[in-house]
């Protein structure tokens, strides 16, 4: 079994493990802008503070497993394998959008959400609009 290998089935288990929390949390973010009641908000600013901070170490790990893939193939596959390029521009905006997360998380924390169900019906979307892409290159591979 060669370290290659162990790395890329790491990879992907630690990307599938963020996935499920990024399309969660936002579906939590739409309840909590739907609800009134005191308890329920506050129960629901448990559940997204412990979601977050749950699924961020998943995603640094997906980071750390994807980086010694590419280590372990050696900088010249890199250099020629433009689909990854493509790849990790999609990847970049997906930890943009883990990062807003934590702004949105901050509003709620503090009563201060400005936005609209609405909003986060979309921004719960989002994901699958970049996962799709992303897949897509890395089992494609397109010559570019």
């Amino acid at each position: 079994m060669s370290a290659l290998l162990i790395y890329k089935a790491l990879h992907i288990f630690f990307m599938v493990a963020w996935f499920a929390g990024i399309f969660y949390l936002p579906r939590l973010f739409i309840y909590h802008t739907m609800t009134e009641e005191k308890a329920c908000k506050a129960m629901l600013k448990i559940m997204e503070r412990r979601l977050l901070y749950f699924v961020t170490p998943f995603a640094i790990l997906t980071t750390v497993f994807g980086v010694l893939t590419i280590v372990e193939y050696g900088r010249e596959w890199f250099k020629y394998n433009l689909w990854l390029h493509y790849k990790l521009v999609f990847v970049i905006i997906l930890y943009i959008y883990h990062a807003y997360c934590f702004k949105l998380l901050a509003d709620f924390k503090h009563d201060r959400n400005i936005r609209s169900t609405r909003f986060y019906r979309y921004y719960n979307e989002f994901p699958v609009f970049l996962l799709l892409p992303i897949i897509l290159l890395a089992v494609l591979k397109p010559f570019f």
